[in-house]
């Protein structure tokens, strides 16, 4: 039921009132008070009545954010003293989709367990209804919490970007948003927050696809190079210092340098991590006490994130820890102690000293702190890049294709360089390759990275080969 990421699927197929009913009395089985709220989408406004009606049947008190961020959202449940939030939304998918993802009070989505057992409870219909008489409440029904929920959220992460300017300043760098332009593109979602966190730190901001609409007209929800190409060309053409892109609810965030280039995910999290690496070393520095300054500063993010992120880490004396595909699997090892940074290529961007959850405005906030003390386009050029190949391949019978890939692999690589964490990676003298299929379609996915373009393709047509060798021994 729960993806890399939640649960997500078209509206009246995969997700529909009743599962949103079923959620509801899963989750109320075990939380006193629940934070909701959902993204621009119209469908959620039923899916949120219909959760709430099933945490309100199990007794369980319902804090109703209405349409707000889903950083905002997951901020609010401890904000607001409740046992769990939940995100009515897609996030990026297209408009006919919808979902749902669940949130503890650190702000850490639920993991692989805690998804197990609401899943379980669904399935088997498992339902202990409140007395009657003892049914829980429904405070607010939008406007009501969902201004102070935004409120807490920006002052947050306003309060966030000062510490990384006066960082900055400490560094001997001059660094304000007083004279920056920012563009901020929000794809017609929740991601205001950035754009109002930005005025109250002095930027002059203009926004692309302001105005919220759940249909998604002025481009696709997801942010990349090709959805933001009316953000590349302003920044482009104007004298913008930097562009935000969010997709519709503002848990991701992409940016665009001043030279008008769209940085790519890894790009991003080199840059990030970097930055959050150098913070805890400051810390470290100064004495913090709940810093540890003889542990290696460590970042946490997916298999197949780019060895240029490993080199960009490996020269500031910092470690990359590989986790599962998805954020989720993501912010589960940004909890752990000496982990500074969580981060996803897609645009997923975690800071635990923040918050578990991805937080796309705080995430523009930190960007936008970086640009000022030094433009993003000088930034990148000091980072080093290398080819990466992907592809897909579609297959009905993807269990039995990535069971017969494994028993192939094994045979033919040594075991250490051979991980089974999320699909088939294997590690070479040249660089890697990872076989993984789709969560969500039937697709297995190829990717193969090297520090040249000869030994990448080498490598991305190995991987072709195995998966060939394993589609046949499956059939």
């Amino acid at each position: 039921m729960f993806g890399t990421s939640g649960v997500r699927g078209p509206v009246g197929e995969d997700v529909t009132a009743a599962l949103a009913v079923s959620i509801g009395r899963a989750l109320g089985m075990e939380a006193d008070a629940v934070v909701v709220g959902r993204d621009v989408r119209d469908s959620g406004r039923a899916l949120v009545d219909a959760l709430a009606a099933g945490l309100v049947e199990s007794g369980t008190d319902v804090l109703d954010v209405g349409v707000a961020a889903t950083p905002t959202i997951a901020r609010a449940v401890a904000g607001a003293d409740a046992d769990a939030g939940v995100a009515v939304t897609a996030s990026h998918n297209p408009p006919a989709d919808n979902g749902f993802k669940l949130w503890t009070p650190s702000g850490q989505a639920f993991d692989a367990a805690a998804q197990n057992r609401i899943a379980d409870r669904v399935r088997s219909d498992a339902f202990d209804p409140a007395d009657p008489n003892d049914h829980g409440r429904r405070h607010g029904f939008g406007d009501v919490f969902e201004r102070p929920a935004t409120a807490s959220h920006r002052a947050a992460i306003v309060d966030a970007g000062r510490r990384a300017l006066a960082a900055a300043d400490e560094r001997g760098a001059t660094a304000s948003l007083t004279d920056a332009r920012v563009v901020v593109d929000l794809g017609n979602g929740t991601g205001r927050v950035t754009a109002d966190a930005l005025v109250e730190l002095g930027a002059t901001v203009e926004t692309l696809n302001g105005q919220r609409d759940g249909r998604f007209p002025g481009r696709a929800s997801e942010p990349t190079a090709e959805t933001c190409a009316s953000l590349r060309s302003h920044v482009a053409e104007t004298d913008a210092d930097l562009g935000i892109a969010h997709d519709g609810d503002a848990d991701r965030m992409m940016a665009v340098a001043d030279d008008g280039r769209f940085l790519e995910g890894d790009t991003l999290l080199a840059l990030l991590a970097r930055a959050a690496v150098a913070d805890a070393v400051a810390d470290a520095d100064a004495g913090a006490d709940d810093v540890d300054d003889a542990a290696t500063p460590r970042v946490a993010a997916p298999l197949n994130t780019s060895l240029a992120v490993d080199d960009a880490l490996d020269a500031v004396g910092a470690e990359l820890v590989r986790t599962r595909v998805g954020d989720v699997a993501v912010a589960e090892r940004a909890a752990e102690e000496g982990v500074v940074f969580g981060g996803e290529p897609s645009g997923a961007w975690i800071f635990p000293s923040e918050t578990l959850c991805p937080d796309g405005p705080l995430a523009a906030i930190r960007i936008a702190a970086l640009a000022a003390e030094r433009s993003l386009s000088e930034r990148v050029a000091d980072l080093p890049s290398y080819p990466i190949r992907r592809g897909n391949r579609e297959v009905d019978a993807k269990g039995a294709v990535m069971d017969a890939l494994a028993s192939i692999v094994d045979e033919e690589f040594d075991a250490d360089a051979v991980s089974a964490l999320d699909g088939v990676r294997v590690e070479t003298a040249d660089g890697w390759l990872l076989v993984r299929a789709s969560g969500t379609q039937p697709l297995i996915r190829l990717t193969a990275q090297a520090r040249t373009d000869a030994d990448t393709d080498a490598l991305y047509d190995r991987a072709a080969t195995l998966l060939d060798r394993a589609i046949e021994a499956a059939e």
